[in-house]
C-alpha cells in the first residue's frame, strides 16, 4: 500500500515541482551566481566573489533602504494589524457589516500607482488638504511631500490600502467561530475587548499567523508606490531617503544616468530574499500554537 502511494505521489506532484523549479529556483540560483560578478548586462562578466556583498553593506543608500524596509515591515505591520483588530472588534457586532467590509476592502482593488497620483494631488502645496488647513487658520501647513515627510506618507498609504485586505481575511475566520461562545462570554459579563482577547484572537490565531507571513512577504516587494510618490515625469528617481530594498535593486539595475550594476542589484535582491526568509521562519516559530477545537 505504501509503495502504491509513492507511485501515485510523483505523477501528481511532478508537474508542480518542475514548474516551481523552473520559475522560482532556477532564477534564484542564477541571481545568486550573477551577484558574484561585476556586470552591466551586456559586456563580459568580471568575477568579484563576495566583494559585491561587502560593497553593498558599505553603501549608505543600501543601509538606509534596509532600515526603511524593516520600518515598513514592523511599524507599518503593527499599525495595520492593530487597526484590523479594532475593525474586527467593531464589525463583528455591527449591523450591515458585510457592506462595511466591502467598503473597507475597496482600496485593495485599486492599483497602488493610483494612490500615489492621488496623494500628489491631495497633498501638493496648493492641494485640497492644504486649502482646508488654510481655511482653518493654519498659515504654514506641513510640506507633506517634502523629502523628510515622504517616507511616513508612503507608510501611511500602505497601512490604509492594506488594512481592508487583512481585515477581510481575519473577519472570514471570525465568521467561522460559533456564536454561542460569544453569547456565553457575554452572559458571564465579558466586555467586547475581553471577548476579542479570549475568543476571537485564540480561535483565529492560525489565520492571523498566515496574515503576518503575507505581510512580511508583501512589504519587501513594495515598489511602484515609492516610485510614483517620490519620482517625477522626467524619470527622476525618488529621494534615496524613501527607498526600500526593492527600489534600491531597481535603481542599481536600471540607473537613468549611469551604467547598470546587475551584480550589485542581484546581491541586494539575494540579501532581501534571505532577510524575508529568516523573518518568516522566526514568525512561524513564534506564532506556532496547538490547534484549538471548537
Amino acid at each position: 500500500m505504501e509503495r502504491q502511494r509513492r507511485r501515485m505521489f510523483w505523477p501528481f506532484a511532478a508537474p508542480a515541482l518542475i514548474t516551481y523549479t523552473v520559475i522560482f529556483l532556477v532564477p534564484i540560483g542564477y541571481a545568486a551566481w550573477t551577484s558574484l560578478y561585476k556586470w552591466d548586462g551586456m559586456g563580459t562578466k568580471q568575477w568579484r566573489g563576495l566583494k559585491n556583498y561587502r560593497l553593498l553593506f558599505e553603501d549608505p543608500f543600501f543601509r538606509s533602504s534596509m532600515t526603511n524596509t524593516l520600518e515598513i515591515l514592523f511599524i507599518g505591520g503593527a499599525c495595520t494589524f492593530v487597526i484590523s483588530f479594532a475593525l474586527t472588534l467593531v464589525l463583528r457586532e455591527m449591523w450591515g457589516r458585510l457592506f462595511a467590509r466591502s467598503v473597507i476592502f475597496f482600496p485593495c482593488l485599486v492599483n497602488a500607482m493610483v494612490f500615489g497620483v492621488l496623494a500628489g494631488f491631495l497633498f501638493s502645496p496648493d492641494g485640497p488638504v492644504n486649502r482646508i488647513l488654510h481655511g482653518l487658520g493654519m498659515s504654514t501647513p506641513p510640506k507633506w511631500l517634502s523629502t523628510d515627510n515622504l517616507f511616513p506618507m508612503i507608510v501611511g498609504t500602505l497601512v490604509w490600502t492594506a488594512t481592508g485586505y487583512y481585515t477581510a481575511i481575519i473577519m472570514a475566520a471570525v465568521d467561522q467561530i460559533p456564536s454561542y461562545l460569544y453569547e456565553a462570554a457575554e452572559l458571564d459579563g465579558a466586555n467586547a475587548f475581553q471577548r476579542f482577547r479570549h475568543i476571537t484572537l485564540p480561535l483565529a490565531w492560525d489565520v492571523i499567523s498566515v496574515c503576518a507571513v503575507l505581510w512580511t512577504v508583501s512589504s519587501v516587494k513594495i515598489f511602484e508606490l515609492i516610485l510614483v510618490f517620490g519620482g517625477d515625469s522626467s524619470g527622476q528617481a525618488p529621494p534615496a531617503q524613501s527607498w526600500n530594498t526593492a527600489m534600491y535593486v531597481y535603481e542599481e539595475a536600471f540607473p537613468p544616468q549611469s551604467t547598470p550594476a546587475l551584480g550589485m542589484a542581484t546581491a541586494a535582491s539575494i540579501v532581501s530574499l534571505i532577510m524575508v526568509g529568516l523573518i518568516t521562519l522566526v514568525l512561524r516559530r513564534l506564532m506556532r500554537r496547538d490547534a484549538i477545537q471548537f
